[in-house]
């Protein structure tokens, strides 16, 4: 029966969530339930393309690349896949109708990360928006549920939410992106040198985007807002605290928000939910 796949399918996606990211994966929990699944769906399939660009070094990964988007794409069109991933993908695709432009950003994005080491202000801007703008916007459709005048309405702050969270990562991950990787997302910054000017001009831009995308969050639907608004708290809380650290230390181990206060991130939320404040 199909309706098995597509549970199997789906459970895949989930699996993929939890155990690459506990923090979006309990954001998703706290989602009504009718948009859970199609969000872990959608973090699934962005999961996996990254994967191809980050891990598997030991492989062919431009051929990787280039065959999961001929398969993303077929599965799109054909709505089935023998990816599990992909097919709980398409399964949301089709069902809220999420542009494929969307989807061919995200891949341009993964495609710079395959050569691509260091940026200027307008590859920057572009690869944020194909990385993780759009993977705001694919959510957004989940959550607006086909009102077509909610998502414009809501689309700035959305890319803003998705902007925030992906400068973060590269602050938290600047170790790894570049001793490792030897990638340099922010233009114009020596790794070599970074000083506490330069972190600071990198902060100030992500605080603007954590504004915007926060009068967004209140303006969400009710299934959607304290999942999102939780995820917004997480990544507020990193932010403070890559803040506070130099920039010294950023550069040395990766920055981390302990379990304990995560879920004390979610009790405050939930009190202030309780109290209609989101």
């Amino acid at each position: 029966m199909m309706a098995i796949y597509h549970k199997v399918s789906q459970l895949c996606s989930q699996i993929t969530t939890e155990e690459y990211s506990t923090s979006f994966s309990s954001a998703i929990r706290l989602l009504h339930q009718d948009l859970r699944k199609p969000i872990y769906n959608i973090y699934g399939f962005v999961r996996l393309a990254d994967e191809i660009v980050d891990t598997f070094h030991e492989h062919d990964k431009e051929r990787l690349l280039v065959k999961f988007k001929r398969d993303t794409y077929e599965a799109i069109e054909d709505k089935i896949s023998l990816n599990p991933v992909l097919h709980s993908f398409q399964m949301t695709v089709n069902e809220f109708n999420i542009s494929h432009d969307l989807i061919e950003a995200f891949f341009k994005s993964m495609e710079m990360d395959l050569n691509k080491q260091a940026y200027d202000e307008q590859g920057y801007e572009n690869y944020i928006y194909g990385s993780a703008e759009v993977v705001g916007l694919m959510c957004l459709y989940v959550f607006c549920e086909g009102d077509k005048a909610m998502y414009e309405k809501l689309k700035p702050s959305a890319q803003s939410l998705g902007a925030a969270f992906q400068k973060v990562n590269f602050l938290r991950d600047v170790k790894a992106d570049y001793q490792s990787l030897n990638r340099t997302y922010f233009p114009g910054v020596d790794f070599n040198s970074f000083t506490n000017e330069s972190k600071a001009a990198i902060e100030a831009d992500i605080a603007k985007d954590f504004e915007h995308a926060y009068e967004g969050i209140m303006q969400l639907p009710w299934k959607a807002r304290f999942g999102v608004y939780v995820a917004y708290k997480y990544y507020l809380s990193l932010f403070k605290k890559i803040r506070k650290t130099q920039p010294a230390k950023i550069l040395e181990s990766r920055i981390r928000i302990p379990n304990y206060y995560k879920a004390y991130i979610v009790v405050r939320a939930g009190v202030k939910n309780q109290l209609n404040l989101i």
